[in-house]
């Protein structure tokens, strides 16, 4: 007996659950898609499993938050352009003022010792968090021995070639390509075979016309360039928003397989060149993201906002962190519109492109290797207490292996493992 047809509903009841969504989207990218299929598949019967998984695919082709794009994406077959609009955009505003506050609360405390201390406990929580996320998506991508090679040779381009991650993408992608035409079994997870029909197109919205392609383009780039041109004229292109804005728009092109796989980029530019924050303090972004909803790519607006606040220039510090972060967050998700309003209505014909699907899967497993270079790199700045001259922080390995340990078992979700490791470290800060 097949399932009952989906039903759409009113604009105003998809806006209300669009907002909801917002706020309870925590749990990574693998959570969030799991509450939109329980929710819009299973519950409200508002999309149906084939328009699901094909819009699912088709954003894991995309760079960028695969989860956002999918809101935004679902969005769009329920009610076009505006319900793209609204899906995406609730999906991240939550998180984008969550994460201002706590931002603010990180630099305006910054000198107190109790809360360096809950943030010596989060330290922990990242290195059990990188490694844990290294073997789950390992299991499901390195299922071959061209995908091992692949992620072996990431690993040591990244960490001893110092190779950027954009030139590990591209060889990846081509890779892939090749060896689908010529070795299809190296990568037997990349869509081939599968069902990938979706349902008839009649509630499609935007037709296949190069002149709705043409105004989709011209009006994506015009938003997402003028904040950018702006801030550079007000400010000058050598200040540090404009210098954020240009950086973040051009890893907005290239962050395939997430944010743990695009922060090896933002780090090498971010900390090691612009010294727009330090180690310690990505480590401390990426620990916040981790807490609050939205996708983990918003750890970048912590990048933003700590540059602005560490390089104010001529405006107050307060200023030019509030305004890196807000560009930061505009040139990383305006650009995931562009690709979502003029990709939809192709679904079908990418999921049909082997080559496509042999593409990703290279990348994800070269992905594996660059996160593994990650761990590596916070592990080391954490275990030589931040940077400094002793030996090694005991403390910090033991609660890193715990949490590793207690997060592999799948018993406790991950807000109780870094919300226990951020009380460790209190703790042992009020005993000491």
């Amino acid at each position: 007996m097949s399932d009952p047809s989906p039903t759409p509903p009113a604009f105003r009841e998809a806006l209300s659950f669009w907002l909801k969504l917002g706020f309870i989207s925590f749990g990574g990218p693998a959570g969030q898609i799991a509450t939109m299929h329980r929710e819009l598949v299973e519950g409200k019967r508002w999309v149906g499993e084939r328009d699901f998984l094909g819009g699912l695919h088709f954003c894991m082709l995309l760079p960028g938050p695969e989860a956002q794009q999918l809101a935004t994406y679902l969005g769009w077959r329920l009610h076009g352009t505006r319900g793209g609009i609204a899906a995406g955009s609730l999906f991240v505003l939550p998180a984008i003022l969550v994460l201002l506050l706590l931002s603010w609360l990180y630099v305006a405390g910054g000198h107190l010792s109790w809360m360096a201390a809950i943030f010596h406990g989060l330290s922990a929580a990242v290195i059990a968090v990188v490694f844990e996320a290294v073997l789950r998506m390992g299991k499901k991508a390195l299922s071959t021995p061209v995908a091992w090679g692949l992620a072996l040779a990431s690993f040591l381009a990244i960490r001893f070639g110092e190779v950027s991650f954009v030139w590990i993408v591209a060889c990846a992608a081509l890779v892939g390509i090749v060896a689908q035409r010529f070795i299809p079994r190296a990568f037997p997870g990349n869509g081939e075979g599968e069902e990938h029909s979706v349902q008839s197109r009649g509630n499609s919205h935007g037709p296949l016309s190069p002149g709705r392609q043409i105004r989709v383009l011209i009006v994506c780039l015009l938003l997402w360039w003028a904040p950018v041109l702006t801030v550079g004229t007000w400010l000058g292109w050598d200040s540090t928003p404009a210098r954020q804005s240009l950086f973040f728009s051009k890893a907005a092109l290239v962050t395939f397989g997430g944010a743990y796989a695009v922060l090896p980029y933002v780090a090498e530019k971010a900390v090691e060149e612009e010294h727009w924050l330090d180690q310690g303090e990505m480590m401390a972004g990426l620990a916040l993201a981790e807490t609050t909803p939205g996708p983990l790519i918003m750890v970048l607006q912590f990048v933003g906002f700590l540059g602005g606040w560490n390089h104010p220039g001529d405006l107050a510090p307060a200023v030019a962190a509030v305004l890196g972060a807000l560009l930061t967050t505009w040139v990383t998700f305006l650009p995931c519109f562009l690709f979502i309003f003029l990709g939809a209505p192709w679904v079908e014909r990418l999921q049909a492109a082997p080559a496509a699907g042999a593409a990703l899967a290279a990348i994800t497993a070269a992905v594996v290797g660059v996160i593994l270079n990650l761990g590596v790199t916070f592990s080391l700045h954490a275990l030589r207490g931040g940077g400094g001259a002793g030996g090694m922080d005991l403390f910090v390995a033991g609660l890193a292996l715990g949490a590793f340990v207690v997060l592999r078992s799948g018993k406790v979700g991950l807000l109780a493992v870094i919300g226990l490791c951020a009380i460790t470290g209190l703790a042992r800060w009020w005993v000491l």
